[in-house]
């Protein structure tokens, strides 16, 4: 059967940032009465898609159509005009607003030059009726629910443009019962005949929601397919970039002794809308590589192990002893280090020296009333500035300016500098040289041999298998699988990610 002409259509899209390429050639196809998911990892250029779709950047190359008729938007207002909205995850509003002022925010009927705020509202809640929603709409926005607001966004969005909605991550601070009510009226706008292009990072809500995915990678488009004709093992394939056969790597860190106490053991550990709760128990000596796709709950992993966001269940036990993580402060004080995924945000102090940023955690956790003299400071730099071969003219010499392996080299000595217990590396080899690179996996390999315990994220599985003792596999927020042994390799990894837990859950040799 023939397709239907499409309602959006892009041809050759290229954009490139400061010599970057940003979109290589990309086509891309929207249908009315379809949704049409787009994928792709970091980089992959699915925002600035949007971002040229929607006119917020200029294209450098190629050609955007409705209807068969080139257009070319200028700006968010031009593209709105053209019928195209978008509603992103951080909801775009005004929580202080009523809702009814949100609806028709800079559009507000008027009678005698003033606002008429009874037909404001009257339409405001005939509007939303469409949408299954009946709320106080004279109540300020920020009263309701984020699935709420959703849809408050969804609604202004539509009849504003009522023609493309792009759903950018409408879901990531949504519940299972908050997803559902968003699909349902996601579903309904479909039957109105809208064209709706839906980024996520959850491949269950593909397989739950699209008809057609496109997948990005690098700035092009690797293949776009009808749902019905594929499967997430494909899906996750094509937004790796590598096949099965490709990403077998060779044996990993050996498990703990058979019998081993853990030291630390996280039990029904979790956080609402974060991620769902999990078991997660660590021996003196381990790896534990974490491993999914980008959206998967990973850094959120990471950042209740180390007390950043709390959870709301769970206990954690130390050596049997139940405590509490509340705070980093609480982490720091139980020997708990953390590696940040964003060095340059999250990690390093730029504007301090080399020195400065080694001591600062170890300065953090002795209390200021016990300071470090600058003797004590400057001995303790130079003994990690040798032993993890900080490359530096001197300790004194601002961070900012040495290269990113010897950042991330130098956010490492912070912690070691403290003598942990417990290490979290988040991505500790994102965006460094294929020496800073070797030099980190063997520092991993010489903390374990020291009996220090390591959770190690990585979005790089080759990476993970060679330095992991065992690895927890997650998707959509969930750990769906544990993987030790002989089931240690890239290959088992992609698939139980593309299982989602449908299979078993833990393999071994």
């Amino acid at each position: 059967m023939a397709h239907p002409s499409p309602l959006l259509e892009a041809r050759g899209l290229g954009k490139s940032f400061l010599g970057q390429t940003a979109l290589d050639g990309v086509d891309f196809t929207l249908r009315a009465g379809e949704v049409h998911a787009l994928l792709g990892e970091n980089g992959a250029g699915k925002s600035t898609l949007v971002k040229v779709l929607t006119g917020v950047h200029r294209r450098d190359a190629g050609t955007i159509l409705m209807d068969g008729a080139e257009v070319a938007p200028h700006d968010t207002a031009g593209a709105q005009a053209l019928g195209i909205g978008t509603v992103y995850q951080e909801v775009n509003l005004l929580p202080n607003l009523s809702v009814a002022e949100n609806i028709f925010l800079g559009r507000q009927p008027r009678r005698f030059g003033l606002v008429d705020r009874r037909a404001m509202e009257r339409n405001t809640r005939t509007l939303l009726a469409g949408y299954g929603l009946a709320i106080d709409v004279a109540a300020p926005l920020g009263r309701f629910s984020v699935a709420v607001q959703q849809i408050v966004a969804i609604a202004r969005a539509v009849d504003l443009s009522g023609r493309v909605l792009i759903l950018d991550e409408p879901t990531a601070s949504l519940d299972r019962q908050e997803v559902e009510t968003l699909f349902a009226v996601v579903r309904r706008l479909k039957a109105r005949g809208l064209g709706i292009i839906f980024i996520t990072h959850f491949l269950d809500q593909v397989f739950a929601l699209a008809d057609r995915v496109t997948v990005l990678r690098n700035g092009r488009r690797i293949d776009t397919v009808a749902v019905a004709d594929t499967d997430p093992m494909a899906i996750v394939q094509m937004m790796l970039g590598r096949d099965l056969e490709e990403v077998e790597s060779g044996p990993g860190r050996p498990a703990a002794a058979a019998g081993a106490a853990p030291a630390i053991a996280f039990e029904g550990y979790g956080r609402r809308r974060s991620v769902e709760p999990f078991d997660l128990a660590i021996r003196p000596g381990e790896v534990i590589g974490i491993a999914g796709l980008l959206g998967s709950g990973r850094t959120e992993t990471a950042r209740l192990l180390f007390g950043l966001d709390a959870a709301d269940s769970g206990t954690v036990r130390i050596d049997g002893r139940s405590v509490r993580i509340a705070s980093p402060r609480h982490a720091v004080a139980l020997g708990f280090g953390y590696c940040p995924e964003d060095r340059k945000t999250d990690g390093i102090v730029g504007d301090l020296s080399v020195r400065e940023n080694i001591v600062l955690a170890l300065q953090a956790r002795r209390g200021w009333l016990r300071p470090l003299s600058r003797a004590e400071q400057a001995e303790l730099a130079d003994r990690f500035v040798a032993a993890l071969d900080i490359r530096t003219t001197d300790i004194e010499k601002p961070v900012k300016l040495l290269s990113g392996g010897n950042q991330q080299k130098a956010v490492l000595a912070r912690w070691l500098a403290t003598e942990p217990r417990f290490l979290i590396l988040d991505e500790p080899t994102r965006g460094i040289d294929v020496g800073a690179h070797a030099e980190i996996i063997r520092l991993i390999n010489r903390l374990c041999d020291g009996g220090m315990s390591l959770v190690v994220i990585s979005s790089e599985f080759d990476e993970l298998v060679v330095c992991s003792s065992r690895i927890v596999v997650l998707r959509d927020r969930r750990h769906v699988g544990e993987l030790a042994g002989g089931a240690l390799t890239a290959t088992a990894i992609m698939r139980t990610i593309a299982a989602g837990g449908a299979d078993d859950r833990t393999e071994a040799a």
